[in-house]
């Protein structure tokens, strides 16, 4: 049987660091990895962010670690490294926008139930280490199990000039979407007008104008009977319009139960917010940011990527 994974030596005996041979979720992987601790200590361990995945504070224990990368644990609790996001990595940045990479299962802003494991509130943090008087200011949202790019403004003007002239400063909003069963167009676009329900479920109205015009564009990067791994470009950006879209074709977004997903998932949403291009607010520079989508969209559709 193949090694899952081999220990490496480090120079701090407060770590634990190990090279991945196979794929395999992250609590499964610790519980053999630290095989004299109780699993209630490993939960306590991963909970409170003493594991790292290259590099990155991983809390989730679905997560998914893959041949190749490092997993770092952080034998005391004092050895936290404090500085480190968890959940994000910093893009860019400058004295006007933050770009970052959001995992999936992190919220972007606060709920009534969640106030500070989010993206805003752990950027805000990161600021005002920097200065006490900088803030961080929404511009456009990611849902929460919705992994990829994402832009925040450091300031009041950059917010302001994004968001009043949002459709023409966008120049590219693409994702990547693992949708059930195998869509047989090529390429296509989908058109309605959405709707909320009181339940705050978004439908689509085939009525014109009866709600928010939404357009979707995609086009299949590769397929098997069971999954499909699609290009999309948004020309619109509604409230969870990918989602409704890929239901109202019939090929619903891998483990989005919300929205008609029946098959077994994945441990995480099947969408990916793969890239981000923009004017910038200040010197009108046209940037683009792009983050590949996780490997596992791939695997599920018997290909590997491009």
């Amino acid at each position: 049987m193949k090694q899952k994974f081999t220990r490496e030596r480090t120079e701090s005996s407060d770590i634990f660091r190990f090279t991945i041979h196979k794929e395999m979720k992250l609590r499964p992987f610790l519980f053999e990895a630290m095989p004299r601790r109780s699993k209630n200590s490993v939960k306590s361990m991963l909970a409170r962010g003493q594991v790292q995945v290259n590099n990155q504070i991983v809390t989730k224990h679905n997560h998914i670690i893959y041949p190749g990368q490092t997993v770092e644990i952080l034998k005391n609790r004092a050895a936290k490294r404090e500085s480190s996001l968890i959940g994000l990595r910093i893009l860019f940045e400058d004295d006007d926008l933050i770009v970052v990479d959001k995992d999936a299962g992190l919220l972007s802003i606060a709920t009534a139930k969640e106030k500070e494991r989010t993206a805003h509130y752990q950027l805000m943090e990161y600021v005002r280490r920097q200065h006490p008087a900088n803030r961080i200011f929404v511009v456009h949202r990611l849902d929460k199990d919705t992994s990829g790019v994402m832009m925040f403004a450091k300031n009041e003007r950059a917010k302001h000039v994004l968001q009043n002239a949002w459709r023409d400063m966008v120049k590219e909003r693409s994702y990547v979407a693992l949708v059930e069963g195998e869509v047989n167009d090529q390429e296509g676009t989908i058109t309605s007008w959405l709707k909320e329900t009181k339940t705050r479920l978004m439908y689509s109205s085939p009525t014109e104008g009866d709600g928010l015009r939404a357009d979707t564009h995609f086009k299949k990067i590769q397929a098997n009977n069971s999954y499909t791994l699609l290009d999309v470009e948004l020309e619109t950006g509604r409230k969870n319009q990918i989602r409704v879209h890929m239901q109202d074709i019939g090929h619903p977004i891998v483990g989005d139960k919300k929205y008609g997903s029946k098959k077994k998932g994945i441990g995480r949403l099947g969408l990916h917010a793969r890239a981000l291009a923009f004017t910038h607010p200040k010197t009108k520079e046209i940037m683009r940011f792009e983050v590949d989508a996780p490997d596992i969209f791939y695997n599920k559709t018997g290909g590997r990527r491009a």
